[in-house]
């Protein structure tokens, strides 16, 4: 399993609470997760919080490239998470090896053109609506089932547009337009997804636990990260990297053990 940190760019995260904005303190957060055995940094600009209202790309940019670029330089492997097509370009030409896109290519007309061109791999992520509007969207007869059908017809779009199978990976999208019951179901039904064969990311850190802060949710993430991991999932995506990689560490080793 591989280990994507977090690092956000930005004044209003749920989980951090705009502790990384500065560039200086994202660069250095981003360095400790590679030194606390992140495989991959995802690095964003914009918050895509329940009710976070959307970023103008050019500030969008002002926030990542600078992080992007020197984590690159310090030989990461760069995510951005972002939206926006022109973010994406500009983030690849600055060293960014994965596109993870929450509106998995449709929030803007451009993206599958600039993901396809750029080499770059895809995360396709389901939400419905936006972080505006997507708590009032999760009316599903099977959340499971429809997840699956978009992340299908998703993969088809990149596969017409000139993207590899290859180059891409799915995520479920927990906590995007999905009630806590529903984020639950998939997170039980999550070996459905391996279907679709496409590596499989997941990102349930610091999304339950509602009741603490951010910072004290960690009991209740490193168990479904382990989880997911059981039921295949390829890549979770965490704040508390360190934390996680011990977990994972002891996870494999009982494994080991068994056999």
């Amino acid at each position: 399993p591989r280990i994507m940190g977090i690092v956000n760019v930005t004044p209003d995260s749920f989980a951090d609470a705009g502790e990384t904005f500065d560039h200086a303190a994202a660069i250095e957060r981003g360095r400790q997760q590679i030194k606390d055995g992140a495989d991959i940094i995802d690095v964003g600009g914009e918050s895509t919080r329940p009710g976070a209202t959307p970023v103008d790309p050019e500030e969008e940019c002002r926030r990542v490239l600078p992080v992007g670029t020197a984590l690159a330089e310090a030989g990461a492997i760069v995510s951005i998470d972002t939206r926006n097509a022109g973010t994406m370009e500009q983030a690849v030409g600055a060293g960014a090896a994965i596109v993870n896109d929450v509106t998995a290519l449709t929030y803007d007309p451009k993206s599958l053109e600039v993901a396809a061109g750029s080499g770059a791999s895809v995360v396709l992520m389901h939400m419905r609506g936006t972080p505006e509007t997507m708590t009032r969207q999760s009316g599903y007869y099977d959340v499971v089932a429809k997840v699956f059908r978009y992340l299908e017809t998703r993969i088809q779009a990149c596969r017409e547009a000139g993207i590899p199978m290859n180059r891409l990976a799915i995520d479920p999208g927990i906590g995007f337009a999905k009630t806590a019951s529903q984020n639950l179901e998939v997170l039980d039904r999550l070996a459905e997804f391996t279907a679709l064969t496409c590596p499989l990311l997941i990102g349930v850190s610091r999304k339950f636990g509602l009741d603490k802060p951010p910072y004290e949710r960690l009991e209740h993430s490193l168990p479904l990260a382990i989880r997911a991991i059981e039921q295949g999932a390829d890549i979770v995506r965490v704040h508390d990297v360190a934390d996680t990689r011990r977990a994972i560490d002891v996870w494999l080793e009982g494994r080991n053990e068994l056999k």
